[in-house]
């Protein structure tokens, strides 16, 4: 199971990247690949150069349990460097998989409308972006171009108050500070005018964590910081209209937690 708290398991049929935005200056995936390279791991050879392991595309097939991956937590999706070609055979097993849902994330946008100008997106992905910061919501655009089953925001680590969101068309958003050594402090206001922005649109939020800093601005363990915002826990989930039955595997739902998204995408 990961550890990412709002997904089961992850899979990594691509490792490594290259750095785009501010988002990625602190990156946990490349700290973890030269652990792995170090140790050695096998796959991480190369360490976070980026690599396709056409040898792990089966592992879903595999799995007979419904289960919600997260797809390249080690690396991104829409990397420049990955041919369309090996893109085709990840979503080929999205495809042949429908029991999975499949959590698909990336901070190159832009690729996402022209990749699936000819293909279809199956209804059980679920394709977000990044948007750590201001400029970074111009990522929103091209994601809300592209049609899918939920669409949503990974507002994480939240670097500064993002002011106003067009939340039109968008299923989810996640929002959650920065952890590390070099960790930099989200504000309290930050994330709450993020959650009143989704209260107000009738999106369904999920709070990760505050990170190194808690509300407080102190510098804290990650567990010591907690996870609540405004009082309690916020561990909400989107219900694709497409596929009403598909939320039963989000990981450590309540009933009361899965919510339909009045912004679910037409």
């Amino acid at each position: 199971m990961s550890r990412i708290e709002w997904t089961q398991k992850t899979w990594n049929p691509i490792t490594g990247c290259t750095k785009v935005s501010p988002g990625c200056a602190n990156c946990y995936a490349e700290v973890m690949a030269r652990r792995l390279h170090a140790m050695p791991a096998p796959g991480y050879e190369r360490g976070f150069e980026l690599t396709v392991h056409p040898d792990r595309l089966a592992a879903p097939l595999q799995r007979r349990k419904p289960t919600m991956y997260f797809v390249n937590s080690m690396s991104d999706s829409f990397h420049r460097n990955v041919p369309d070609a090996f893109l085709d055979r990840i979503f080929d097993v999205i495809r042949d998989t429908p029991r999975h849902t499949y959590q698909v994330l990336t901070k190159r946008a832009r690729r996402l409308p022209r990749y699936f100008a000819q293909r279809s997106c199956s209804d059980n992905v679920w394709l977000g972006v990044s948007v750590e910061d201001r400029r970074r919501l111009a990522r929103i655009e091209p994601l809300r171009q592209t049609k899918a089953a939920v669409r949503f925001l990974s507002v994480e680590p939240l670097l500064e108050d993002l002011g106003d969101i067009d939340l039109t068309d968008i299923s989810w958003v996640i929002v959650g500070g920065e952890s590390g050594p070099k960790a930099r402090p989200m504000r309290q206001e930050w994330a709450l005018g993020v959650l009143e922005q989704c209260q107000t649109a009738d999106v369904p939020f999920f709070f990760k964590q505050w990170g190194t800093f808690g509300p407080d601005g102190v510098r804290r363990s990650k567990k010591a910081n907690g996870r609540m915002l405004a009082g309690r826990l916020w561990e909400q989930y989107p219900v694709p209209a497409s596929a009403p039955g598909r939320a039963a595997c989000a990981p450590r739902a309540l009933e009361d937690e899965l919510l339909p998204s009045s912004n679910a995408p037409r």
